[in-house]
């Protein structure tokens, strides 16, 4: 593939999940990496700082959609409501290459315990961005935070099963259907 070719990004994030799926994260270097996604090693420091880097390329993304849906959601919305407006923003914009990296991604970084901790602080800071949204909207902190954790796992929750072989549903459904469920799960704490 010619190195002047558009979605150097995209290359390699799937590069990189293609190598470390093939022989293992430790076992892979960024020179690997850059050479299968027909680039050079410069261009790879261009877009990420180092390896451990690729497998959380679109943390900032993310992090901005759900906050953006939250800012967005209609005035007098409830917190869940508006968390529901981060997810669907989030959901709305993951493509299929999202999808087919997924599972990949996800075995990869149960690999390794570095790599597992660093899936968490990833998961914590879009939990923050979206507390701080709502947080501006007006929302008290314990509340906001709640709130932020539960889009979270909602999100993640819907995430694994969209990547699933099986799963016919969109994201955005299963979004929906996961905050419902959690929801009505805290509900029922009492």
């Amino acid at each position: 593939m010619p190195r002047w070719e558009p979605d150097a990004r995209h290359r390699l994030v799937t590069a990189a999940l293609h190598l470390f799926s093939e022989q293992g994260y430790d076992g892979t270097t960024v020179t690997e990496i850059a050479q299968r996604a027909g680039l050079t090693k410069s261009t790879f420091f261009r877009h990420f700082p180092d390896k451990k880097d690729v497998l959380s390329a679109g943390q900032e993304t993310l992090s901005r959609l759900m906050a953006d849906g939250v800012a967005g959601a209609p005035e007098g919305a409830t917190p869940i409501v508006a968390v529901a407006a981060g997810l669907q923003s989030a959901a709305g914009a993951m493509t299929p290459f999202n999808r087919e990296l997924g599972p990949r991604l996800h075995a990869v970084i149960a690999t390794s315990a570095e790599l597992q901790e660093r899936d968490q602080l990833k998961q914590v800071g879009i939990a923050a961005a979206v507390t701080e949204a709502l947080r501006a909207r007006g929302v008290p902190d314990p509340v906001a935070a709640l709130a932020a954790e539960v889009g979270m796992l909602a999100f993640k929750e819907a995430y694994t099963a969209w990547t699933a072989p099986d799963n016919q549903q969109e994201l955005t459904e299963l979004t929906r259907a996961s905050l419902e469920r959690l929801h009505g799960a805290l509900a029922e704490l009492g």
